[in-house]
């Protein structure tokens, strides 16, 4: 008797598809779609970067130190853990700085879940939300005083001129799965990357040693002059819509559901089991969604078929939009993360230091 053949994996998300968890033969044709989208993506940031490489662009110069934390790939990096990580560290050595961001699907001209994110995370430290970021910086000199600008995910904005450009790469998918978007991740060629200053491997604790030293070795062949560290996520605490906390390990052992809108949900997932926690039910949603009514409908319809869970857990940039205390009578707790430089601090903060006592003299 022939051995029956297991069905092919239905067509999922687009990050299911781009990564090639999704097979059969529809999943291999809408890829090969997208493939030829990629082309003409390719080449119209090839051209762009051509301009500026070139001194054909106009790169706009401001008073103050610009420092940019940016990525290769959409979403799911961990760009801002580091950028409240260095406000904080700005903030502890006497500068004042001001956060600049395009604010990326903010509606109505309200903070996005980032803005939001690192206003509980820095209040103190001013963040302007602005698509002109030569205007949003030339703004934060005068408004608000600032002797250094921070740039939350500008990589790929040339326009205005930084100091210093750090680029993340996550250790789960460094590198796009090997596709400019829209067939895989990349925004621009991995040779952009020489470009970078400092490259970053964030989730550095989630892969081992070998994985880290292999894409250290790529990463020192694609950018031989940048400097290489290696960030790791901690988890901090849970907190709720009301300002209310509890340790993270309040939950370990406990059945959990879980959900996020973030670019990369598996890490996300994966800090969740490495607490401890039962993860029941997991609900990836796309990258900056809203968490409207419908969403929140939806996930009340989810939960419904999981009563036996003691949480609901989310991310912070989740929450934020959310804030509600609870969904389907289940306590809903966001995951708090801090970033810890585990490798290269000492070269991270020296290159911090040379910037600012340039712009001194």
């Amino acid at each position: 008797m022939p051995q029956r053949m297991s069905p092919p994996r239905r067509i999922g998300t687009w990050g299911d598809l781009v990564s090639g968890r999704s097979t059969g033969w529809q999943a291999s044709l809408l890829r090969g779609l997208l493939r030829l989208a990629e082309g003409p993506y390719t080449w119209a940031v090839t051209r762009r970067n051509e301009r500026y490489d070139a001194g054909r662009a106009r790169v706009e110069r401001v008073a103050v130190p610009v420092i940019s934390v940016g990525n290769l790939t959409t979403g799911g990096t961990g760009k801002t853990p580091l950028v409240a990580w260095l406000a904080g560290w700005l903030e502890d050595h006497g500068y004042r700085a001001v956060l600049i961001s395009r604010g990326y699907k903010a509606a109505g001209g309200q903070p996005n879940d980032e803005a939001r994110e690192l206003r509980r995370a820095r209040p103190d430290v001013p963040h302007i939300q602005q698509a002109d970021r030569v205007a949003a910086a030339r703004r934060a000199i005068a408004q608000y005083g600032a002797q250094v600008l921070l740039l939350d995910d500008a990589f790929q904005h040339r326009r205005l001129h930084r100091d210093l450009d750090i680029v993340l790469l996550d250790a789960l998918q460094p590198f796009g799965h090997g596709h400019l978007l829209p067939r895989g991740l990349l925004r621009e060629p991995l040779s952009g990357l020489v470009r970078a200053h400092i490259v970053g491997l964030s989730r550095a604790d989630a892969v081992e040693a070998g994985t880290r030293g292999a894409l250290q070795a790529e990463v020192g062949r694609l950018a031989p002059r940048s400097r290489w560290i290696e960030l790791a996520h901690r988890p901090h605490q849970l907190v709720n819509a009301a300002g209310g906390t509890r340790p993270v390990e309040s939950l370990a052992g406990r059945s959990i559901a879980a959900f996020c809108g973030i670019g990369n949900p598996a890490a996300f997932r994966l800090s969740l089991e490495r607490l401890g926690y039962r993860v029941a039910a997991f609900q990836p949603f796309p990258d900056h969604c809203a968490f409207g009514p419908r969403e929140l409908a939806a996930l009340q319809r989810w939960l419904a078929r999981e009563q036996r869970v003691e949480a609901v857990v989310c991310t912070g940039k989740d929450l934020v939009k959310l804030a509600v205390g609870q969904i389907s009578s289940i306590p809903l707790w966001a995951l708090t993360i801090t970033i810890d430089v585990t490798q290269g601090r000492s070269e991270l903060e020296s290159a911090l230091h040379r910037v600012l006592d340039s712009a001194a003299e």
